[in-house]
């Protein structure tokens, strides 16, 4: 088993729209991921995402491969579809302003039926009274309400966004559901969780939405008044504008385990695998997400408010870590085929302890390359350290050309 080391220096961006800020993106290192694919130098027809999350990997390569997108949560296909979509060629801005009227007349319509909550941000509004309304708003959650499509009013009302910003998601979403299957759904959808995200009062994900203290009143108080339309109004235009379909080469989006979806894959492809490095569930940061995506009124739990069916992934317990790896190479060994695995010094183990691990399964069958760049990973405000500098590889197993 041969192995290569190889010091990525220079950087080629990849251009692809950003959607949501998400922990671990490739999106700003897409050109080291392309010179990982490319150094692996072999001929495959299909390239599978096996951890999409935001899908901008799936989305760099489609023209590429015919391409396999998966991730366990569902709101990760939202933004695989999204990306592989012939975008440009099918939904239009006539589209858009279909979509708004749509949302508008849903979000004045359950205004009405519910007149009896009103929660005003005024301006000049004091402390005190700020966080009554806060609070009354969280107390929706007990509530009953007339109309369908309330999930988000009556569960993260006062929580990471006021009741005015969630009846627009409601009203939003009940639009999408018309369009379920169409490329019309995902810009929606896509475009509703760009807004979402820039109008929460979180740390850029929705682990917990933050206390009101006297220090952050100001702060909070100016995400309460954002208003979610612009934002998706112009996600929605630059989606449409800058996504076209993928030149004729084919994709499939799934939602399965990774051992199921990569006992699926055409023999011989490449496995792109970037799997969760710390102990922390992506699921606990982004369970809205997944209910907006479900929009099924799970029940929720703790001040998160987290779903309580929240996947678990065995590349987060150190009792599992183990063998999640040593099972993911046996079924890429299996369907002979190439694998470039993305890791991070910070990771809950070694690279040399992942080398040993796909040494044992692998053996004289594949080279091993390594490549390294140097990385910044944001931290999305889980400490007062905003940011910390890593050392980013990718380990690429090659399979042997046979006779």
């Amino acid at each position: 088993m041969g192995t290569q080391e190889i010091i990525i220096e220079a950087e080629v961006l990849a251009k692809i729209p950003h959607i949501l800020k998400y922990m671990g993106s490739k999106r700003e290192i897409l050109g080291f991921v392309e010179e990982a694919i490319e150094a692996l130098d072999v001929e495959a027809e299909w390239f599978c995402d096996l951890f999409s999350g935001t899908s901008v990997v799936a989305g760099t390569f489609k023209n590429r491969y015919n391409i396999i997108a998966n991730d366990v949560q569902m709101y990760s296909a939202i933004f695989s579809h999204t990306y592989l979509s012939d975008l440009k060629g099918t939904v239009s801005l006539s589209d858009m302003e279909q979509v708004i009227r749509e949302a508008t007349f849903y979000y004045e319509e359950f205004r009405e039926a519910h007149s009896e909550y009103t929660f005003e941000y005024i301006e000049g509004i004091d402390y005190d009274t700020f966080n009554l309304i806060e609070s009354q708003q969280r107390e929706l959650i007990d509530r009953e309400f007339n109309l369908g499509f309330h999930l988000f009013a009556k569960y993260y009302s006062g929580t990471y966004w006021s009741y005015n910003q969630c009846v627009w998601i409601d009203s939003i979403r009940a639009v999408a559901e018309k369009y379920k299957g169409k490329p019309l759904y995902y810009v929606i959808l896509s475009s509703l969780i760009f807004g979402m995200s820039y109008a929460s009062q979180s740390t850029g994900h929705y682990a917990q939405y933050r206390d009101l203290t006297r220090s952050n009143f100001n702060d909070i108080f100016s995400y309460r008044k954002r208003d979610i339309l612009p934002y998706f109004r112009r996600k929605f235009k630059e989606l449409i504008t800058n996504l076209n379909g993928s030149q004729g080469n084919d994709y499939l989006v799934t939602t399965m385990d990774y051992m199921d979806c990569l006992r699926i894959i055409p023999k011989g492809s490449i496995v792109y695998a970037d799997p969760p490095y710390q102990s922390v569930h992506y699921s606990r940061f982004y369970h809205a997400l997944e209910t907006l995506v479900k929009y099924d009124y799970p029940i929720v739990k703790y001040k998160g408010r987290y779903r309580e069916d929240r996947h678990q992934s065995p590349f987060c317990l150190k009792t599992k870590i183990d063998k999640a790896f040593t099972d993911m190479f046996k079924v890429v060994k299996a369907r002979n085929a190439h694998l470039s695995l993305s890791y991070a010094d910070t990771g809950m183990i070694s690279k040399e302890k992942i080398a040993t691990l796909g040494l044992e399964i692998f053996g004289n069958d594949y080279v091993v390359q390594f490549l390294e760049k140097e990385h910044v990973h944001s931290k999305m405000g889980r400490s007062d350290e905003k940011e910390q500098d890593v050392k980013e590889y990718i380990i690429n197993f090659k399979r042997n050309a046979r006779d």
